[in-house]
C-alpha cells in the first residue's frame, strides 16, 4: 500500500469514526428522547450520518474535483445499498440472534462502512482515467 493509499484509507477511516459516533447518537437519542423505533431511529441516524459522510468524503478523503451533482446521486445509490445491507443486519440481529436493539445498531455499522468505502472509492469519487 503506497502512502497517498494508506493516507485515504486513514482519512476514510476517520470520517467513517466521525460519521459512526454521529449516526449513532442520532440513532440512540431517537429511540431514548423519542421513543422511536429501531427502523426510524435507524433511518434518521443514517440520514445524519449521509450528509456528514459526503461532505467530508467528497473534500478531504477524495479531494474530488468532478460534478458534486451526479456525485450525490451515485453517492445516494451507494448508501441506499449500503443502508439496505445495514438494515438487513440490524433485522437479523433483533430478530434471529435475540441482540439488544441497541448493540444490534453498533453490528449494522459494519456491513454500512464496507460497501461504503468501496463504493466512495471505486464509484463515486474516482478519479477520471
Amino acid at each position: 500500500m503506497s502512502s497517498a493509499q494508506f493516507l485515504e484509507a486513514g482519512r476514510f477511516l476517520s470520517v467513517g469514526v466521525a460519521n459512526t459516533l454521529a449516526g449513532l447518537a442520532v440513532i440512540y437519542a431517537a429511540k431514548w428522547f423519542f421513543q422511536l423505533g429501531d427502523v426510524a431511529a435507524n433511518v434518521l441516524g443514517y440520514l445524519a450520518g449521509f450528509l456528514l459522510s459526503f461532505a467530508l468524503n467528497s473534500r478531504w478523503t477524495f479531494a474530488y474535483r468532478g460534478p458534486h451533482l451526479s456525485a450525490l446521486a451515485k453517492f445516494l445509490f451507494a448508501a441506499l445499498v449500503a443502508y439496505a445491507a445495514n438494515l438487513l443486519t440490524v433485522l437479523i440481529a433483533i430478530h434471529y440472534f435475540d441482540l439488544n436493539g441497541y448493540v444490534a445498531q453498533a453490528t449494522g455499522v459494519v456491513p454500512y462502512t464496507l460497501i461504503a468505502y468501496l463504493a466512495s472509492k471505486y464509484l463515486v469519487f474516482r478519479s477520471a482515467p
